[in-house]
């Protein structure tokens, strides 16, 4: 089958390009406002996109809190959704007001990064406090502004726990992470294989 995006009459019940680009690593966005009030949600856009320097982005269906947030501090943390994890990543979804802390409704720790002014989860297996460095709104073919709002970070400090860690490596068949798939569809890493690059002759 093909279809145009343009037109996205696709035939099928549900839209398939999020399915189709998958899975996708969630950002789990911890911020706190200019009032104090802390924030975290899980973003489906979200990936890294440099090692050096060590940068992340995120992308926003609209001016949520987190990016509200953002652009008030500056700084933003991305906490690592594993296994266990998970109804509390769910929870922290709900469309809370601004000031309801989503780490106080999902039971989890908010604790305030050491370079950053912004809080990360205890219980994540992994944490990635970040600066800002750009925030835009990505444009369509025709110079059109999307919905989205992708905010993009510098990554400063990395916190591991030591029982994600095996042989000096961060096991994912430890930490399970969680990816967002198509649809409401959800999957976690529990197996991994090597696939090394061939040499060029």
């Amino acid at each position: 089958m093909f279809y145009e995006t343009a037109t996205n009459q696709h035939g099928l019940p549900h839209d398939p390009f999020k399915a189709i680009v998958s899975p996708r690593p969630i950002g789990w966005i911890g911020t706190k406002a200019a009032d104090g009030s802390l924030n975290l949600a899980p973003y489906s856009f979200f990936n890294a996109i440099s090692d050096r320097p060590k940068l992340v982005m995120f992308s926003s269906s609209g001016r949520k809190d987190s990016v509200r947030n953002i652009e008030e501090t500056g700084c933003f943390t991305a906490n690592f959704v594993s296994h266990d994890l998970l109804q509390q990543m769910n929870t922290s979804s709900a469309p809370f007001d601004h000031g309801v802390s989503e780490f106080e409704r999902a039971g989890l720790t908010p604790v305030t990064g050491r370079l950053v002014a912004a809080p990360y989860v205890a219980e994540a297996m992994a944490v990635l406090e970040c600066q800002v460095t750009e925030i835009m709104v990505p444009k369509d073919i025709s110079g059109g502004e999307s919905e989205n709002i992708a905010v993009f970070g510098q990554v400063l400090g990395i916190h591991i726990a030591e029982r994600a860690l095996r042989d000096g490596r961060f096991d994912v068949t430890l930490a399970q992470p969680v990816s967002r798939l198509g649809y409401m569809d959800y999957a976690t890493v529990t197996e991994v294989f090597e696939l090394r690059r061939p040499q060029a002759k």
